[in-house]
């Protein structure tokens, strides 16, 4: 079984506090999850009282700040801070989303990692079987030409269908958003993934579309997703997991 966020059994106790002078009316409380699986102690939440005028706009913005000038040993991903890499993948006031296009909005964050995912370190989830269940499905183009070295043309029809499709960065704030992948996400691919793979389904250029739709056609692969919506309500990129995996659906009775 996947372990939750919240080790089993364990309580979450108020860490330290740390307070930058100033107006308190002009600061924002910053609740940060905080575990070090080495350590043998149950995580704790950590606050941060900082001022606002010496944040950017963004959350990661917020948490670059206090590694920098408060707790180098905060520990958290990022990379581009673009929403391009999809690294600072996190969970903010609730919600999933990428801590670089999430604004500090408001006089409280509380800052957890991604849900249901095993902790590595504080914000950081282990990805391991995320990444396993993308290579299932040869995410890769196999062109029809084989070993040809003509390019491979796609008319502007073709190429639009791959539009909401490979602006996927595998954040994976929509497969840790959807209760279908909580409880089978060792059979489930989820929504990142399914959408990935329709992107290679409807890609005019690939040969084996016959082949990845056999291989989708499983009761735990494709069918435990219940149409719940969480996944296109969280993506942060403002793309539609639900109904690419409806479209997959939809294939496996037409073809």
């Amino acid at each position: 079984m996947v372990e939750l966020t919240l080790p089993r059994n364990s309580v979450v106790k108020q860490g330290k506090t740390f307070r930058e002078k100033g107006d308190k009316e002009k600061q924002v409380k910053i609740d940060v999850y905080r575990w070090n699986r080495d350590s043998g102690k149950n995580p704790c939440i950590d606050t941060f009282w900082i001022n606002v005028k010496n944040l950017g706009p963004m959350v990661l913005d917020a948490l670059n700040y206090i590694k920098n000038n408060i707790d180098p040993t905060i520990t958290f991903r990022r990379s581009c801070r673009e929403g391009i890499c999809g690294s600072c993948s996190m969970n903010v006031n609730g919600v999933n989303t990428l801590a670089c296009l999430k604004p500090i909005q408001g006089k409280d964050l509380k800052i957890f990692p991604l849900p249901h995912m095993r902790v590595i370190k504080d914000l950081i989830p282990d990805l391991s079987e995320f990444y396993k269940q993308y290579k299932s499905i040869k995410p890769w183009l196999r062109p029809k030409q084989k070993n040809s070295k003509k390019e491979i043309l796609q008319s502007p029809e073709d190429r639009k269908k791959l539009d909401g499709l490979y602006e996927c960065v595998l954040c994976a704030c929509c497969s840790t958003s959807c209760p279908s992948y909580w409880w089978n996400s060792e059979k489930f691919l989820g929504p990142a993934i399914l959408l990935q793979a329709y992107r290679f389904i409807v890609d005019s250029r690939d040969r084996d579309k016959k082949k990845r739709l056999e291989m989708l056609n499983d009761a735990f692969k494709l069918y435990r997703c219940h149409t719940i919506m969480n996944c296109t309500k969280t993506c942060p990129k403002n793309l539609n997991p639900a109904k690419a995996i409806s479209s997959i659906k939809k294939m496996q009775i037409t073809n």
